[in-house]
């Protein structure tokens, strides 16, 4: 059974950092794209970042978090992280990572396996 656990979400002041963390089980981690998306209250559902499989491998953004949000991944313990600074309030949502074989990242229906998703707040 494939798990995704993300955790590290809470509330910050606007200009200050979280690191979100997903820890994937229950599935060949390396094979997989890996993605963040996020949602608002009243919005839909929006890619953050995609971290392509193979460690080291290439990483996209969109452009409201480019230059302030990093994602890593560490194959050998089966986690991929977001680093989130300079936060503003309007990154204020639920964070969710998914999984997928996909090279339409951007996109949410790529993605086979989704994580119960974490609360990122940001307060101005």
């Amino acid at each position: 059974q494939v798990q995704l656990v993300e955790s590290g979400g809470g509330l910050v002041q606007a200009g200050g950092s979280l690191r979100l963390s997903c820890a994937a089980s229950g599935l060949t981690f390396s094979s997989y794209t890996m993605g963040w998306f996020r949602q608002a209250p009243g919005k839909e559902r929006e890619f953050v970042a995609a971290n392509i499989k193979i460690s080291g491998g290439n990483t996209y953004y969109t452009d409201s978090v480019n230059g302030r949000f990093t994602t890593l991944r560490d194959n050998a313990k089966n986690t991929v992280y977001l680093q989130m600074n300079s936060l503003k309030p309007e990154d204020t949502a639920v964070y969710y990572c998914a999984a997928g074989r996909t090279s339409t990242y951007r996109l949410a229906s790529g993605y086979t396996y989704w994580g119960q998703g974490t609360q990122a707040t940001v307060s101005s």
